[in-house]
């Protein structure tokens, strides 16, 4: 009779135990498939090991689930369900089937009657059986699912298995920064930790340690939703609420491959970090679609486009050897055009229909030989080049070393660099021996020669001092009469030129006897000034 003190349990059969231990030596996979319920011809029945089958069974189905304990890896559940369309019986004692038909293991449980519809009180109603077996190891936990009538238990478990999987997990109140005991209520981050707290630990000396835990007073375990190899995968993501540093980052899992939780390297990497909020970005190498060349439109102007409308020198740089003519095209502007040959090279300068103000090309010559010439050209002859000395020319020569720098203003190519400097701020008039050089300091020295039928003649300078002309001496050489000594001096000095002036030294030793003046003639200067 039932009462307080009755005991209700399952155990293995004789067969069930022999079977086990056949699957556990040989590793033949052993298989559970069905489930037995009877009324016991309304005893009340005690298992017996000894049973080959129940007392008087008046169901026997397929099992609806079979599965490892969460909590007791060494207890299987075996369930199945009943509808309501099935009953009319007490249920009293259970009792499990391999897939050879044997009776495998049997339980007692206390009386339940099972109606029917007919009877005004139909159920569904789910039967349980928990078992010990000494390994789960070679038991095949595989049930059809076209005989399975799902409790909301085993939808719940399901729902849960799935979530699992996915790799956007729940987020984490703090992750690590550095290697720690796993255990323990600790500060991480600054934060101190209650028991529950989630943790992404990632930090670890030994990184197969690395992954999702929770808190406890003692041992940590890992998360439910990352605590199996199915569960962990390459990119799992996850979110961190707190912490000094690490707050408000996302963290991803960047171990490629197929993981095995507890023995892969588990490796995550701040997919936050270098992120840039809207109000203030600082951004760290980013890239853009660029704009087609010259394009004046709102669109983010990137390096390559920046390179090709000629704001800076890009990428595109050539080197040219041997005699050619090289016809530069728009994609040219930004490039640096090195000549390298030992021969004169010509080059013609880009198209200038579209062309912006300001695009710009570099070229550059090999000091090869001072008499090597690289001849740069208008593209057309019709797009002039200001060569400041000698006004809008068609072409111009690039000796050897020289580098010139050529911007188109909208009307003519204006040069700047070695060949402007050579051109125009050193620039000599040879004409006549009068020429004149502008240092790089701001000092100009200019010279010349003086002829005329006086002797007295007005000096013009090559070149007006910008400022003052500091100093002009000159000397004479007349040899027709080289005994004769004549003196030059300066008078009426000004930024624009000087009176020369010959006059005659009497009290020279050894001179001739010379009566009047003469004209300055044979004689010449030089003058600077800034």
């Amino acid at each position: 009779m039932i009462d307080a003190n009755s005991q209700f349990f399952a155990i293995l059969t004789n067969v069930g135990m022999a079977k086990q231990a056949n699957a556990d030596a040989l590793g033949i996979p052993w298989k559970i498939t069905d489930m037995g319920v009877g009324d016991a011809n309304d005893t009340d029945p005690i298992p017996n090991a000894a049973q080959t089958r129940l007392i008087n069974e008046w169901r026997r189905r397929p099992l609806n689930q079979l599965r490892v304990d969460p909590v007791n890896p060494a207890v299987i559940i075996a369930e199945q369900i009943i509808p309501a369309d099935e009953g009319g019986h007490w249920i009293r004692e259970i009792g499990l089937y391999d897939a050879d038909g044997d009776l495998v293991a049997v339980a007692n449980c206390a009386p339940s009657f099972k109606p029917v519809l007919s009877q005004g009180s139909g159920r569904t109603q789910v039967v349980r059986m928990n078992f010990i077996v000494s390994s789960t190891g070679n038991i095949t936990l595989k049930i059809d699912p076209a005989v399975v009538l799902a409790t909301r238990e085993y939808v719940d478990q399901r729902i849960l298995e799935e979530l699992y999987k996915l790799d956007s997990k729940q987020s984490v109140r703090v992750a690590t920064t550095v290697n720690i005991a796993l255990a323990g209520l600790q500060t991480i981050d600054g934060i101190a930790l209650v028991a529950g707290d989630r943790v992404l630990v990632k930090s670890q000396t030994v990184a197969k340690d690395n992954g999702l835990y929770v808190a406890a007073a003692g041992a940590w375990a890992r998360a439910p939703d990352a605590d199996a190899s199915s569960e962990v995968t390459s990119a799992l993501i996850v979110s961190v609420e707190q912490g000094t540093t690490l707050a408000d980052t996302r963290w991803q899992l960047v171990t490629d491959g197929a993981i095995v939780l507890g023995s892969t390297a588990l490796v995550f990497q701040n997919i936050t970090q270098g992120f840039a909020p809207i109000n203030s970005p600082a951004l760290i190498n980013p890239t853009a679609n660029t704009p087609a060349q010259f394009d004046s439109s709102p669109l983010l102007a990137t390096t390559e486009y920046v390179n090709g409308v000629g704001l800076k020198f890009g990428p595109r740089t050539r080197h040219y050897n041997g005699a050619l003519q090289l016809v530069l095209a728009a994609l040219d502007v930004g490039s640096i055009i090195s000549f390298n040959g030992n021969s004169s090279q010509t080059a013609k300068l880009p198209p200038t229909v579209a062309l912006p103000i300001g695009a710009t090309v570099k070229f550059v010559r090999s000091y090869v030989s001072p008499d090597v010439l690289a001849v740069i050209s208008s593209d057309d002859g019709t797009a002039k080049i200001d060569s400041q000395a000698g006004g809008l020319v068609a072409s111009f020569n690039l000796q050897g070393g020289e580098d010139v720098v050529a911007i188109w203003s909208g009307v003519a190519w204006i040069l700047s660099g070695a060949y402007a400097f050579r051109a125009n701020q050193f620039r000599a008039t040879i004409a006549g021996g009068n020429g004149c050089q502008r240092l790089p300091s701001g000092w100009i020295i200019q010279c010349g020669v003086v002829s005329g039928a006086s002797n007295q003649v007005a000096i013009t300078f090559p070149l007006s001092f910008p400022n003052a002309c500091l100093h002009v001496s000159g000397s004479i050489h007349d040899p027709a009469m080289p005994n004769v000594p004549y003196v030059f001096s300066v008078t009426s000095r000004t930024k624009n030129g000087f009176l020369a002036n010959r006059t005659y030294n009497a009290n020279f030793p050894g001179s001739s006897t010379m009566v009047g003046g003469y004209a300055v003639e044979n004689a010449s200067y030089i003058a600077v000034g800034y």
